[in-house]
C-alpha cells in the first residue's frame, strides 16, 4: 500500500450559473459528458489504484451505467454527495483504501497527465500539494462599500486549481476536525492549513479550466478543437 494513490472526482453540484436544466458536469463535449472526459484522464494513469465518483443523489444510477459504457474500470464506487462540496469530499474519502488521495473537480476535463503527476510528486515530497497558476491580473481587495482597501503583491498570489493531493489519514483528520467545529473551507487545502500542516504549490496550466458558465463551455469547445 506504500505510496498508493486514489482520486475522488467531485461532481455533485447543480451548476446554477450554467443556466441549463442539465447539471453542468453532464453537458457534452464531443458526444461525451464533461465528467466522463475527466474520469477517463485519471482512469488511464497506470499508477492510480482507484477512483471514487461523487455525484448527485438522483444521478447515481446513470453514472454507474456510464462506468460500464465507457470502460472506467478504476471506479470502485459511485456515491451521492452532500449539500456542500466539503461534505461530498468527506463522503468520498471515507470510501478510499489508498495511502494517498487526490481530490479533483469533475468539471475540469482538461487537466493533463503531466499536471496530475506534478501534483503527485510534489505531495510525495512535501506531504501535501495543490495545483495552481500564478495570477496574471492585478488583484484588489474591496470592502462592503465597493472601495479598494489593498493591492496585494501579485508575485505571491496563485489561483488554485485541482487536483489537490494529500495523505488520506491527514485529510480525514482535517475533515473530521472541520465537521466537529462547524468549519466550512473553500477547498481541501484550507482544512489542512487550518490544522497547521504545510501544503505545497505545484505549477499547473491556464488551460485547466473549471467549466461553470456558458462562456466556459465555448472555451472548452475551442480547447478541444485546438488539441485535435
Amino acid at each position: 500500500m506504500s505510496n498508493s494513490f486514489g482520486v475522488v472526482i467531485v461532481a455533485a453540484g447543480k451548476g446554477k450559473r450554467m443556466g441549463t436544466r442539465e447539471s453542468k458536469q453532464f453537458l457534452q463535449i464531443e458526444g461525451r459528458p464533461i465528467v466522463v472526459h475527466t474520469l477517463d484522464t485519471f482512469n488511464q494513469l497506470p499508477w492510480l489504484d482507484e477512483i471514487v465518483w461523487v455525484t448527485g443523489s438522483g444521478d447515481v444510477d446513470r453514472c454507474k451505467a456510464w462506468v460500464k459504457d465507457y470502460g472506467l474500470d478504476k471506479v470502485s464506487a459511485v456515491i451521492p454527495g452532500g449539500s456542500e462540496r466539503q461534505e461530498s469530499v468527506y463522503q468520498g474519502i471515507k470510501q478510499m483504501n489508498t495511502e494517498w488521495v487526490m481530490i479533483h473537480d469533475g468539471v475540469r476535463p482538461f487537466v493533463t497527465r503531466e499536471e496530475i503527476e506534478s501534483c503527485r510528486e510534489t505531495a510525495l515530497r512535501e506531504g501535501a500539494a495543490v495545483l495552481g497558476v500564478p495570477v496574471k491580473d492585478t488583484i484588489k481587495q474591496v470592502n462592503g462599500q465597493g472601495l479598494i482597501t489593498a493591492t496585494p503583491e501579485r508575485h505571491s498570489l496563485w489561483a488554485v486549481q485541482t487536483p489537490q493531493a494529500f495523505r488520506l489519514s491527514d485529510l480525514l483528520e482535517a475533515h473530521e476536525s472541520a465537521e466537529r467545529e462547524g468549519f466550512l473551507g473553500t477547498d481541501d487545502a484550507m482544512l489542512l492549513e487550518r490544522a497547521g500542516l504545510p501544503v505545497a504549490m505545484a505549477e499547473g496550466k491556464y488551460t485547466n479550466i473549471k467549466i461553470t458558465t456558458p462562456e466556459d463551455l465555448e472555451y472548452a469547445a475551442f480547447l478541444k478543437n485546438k488539441k485535435l
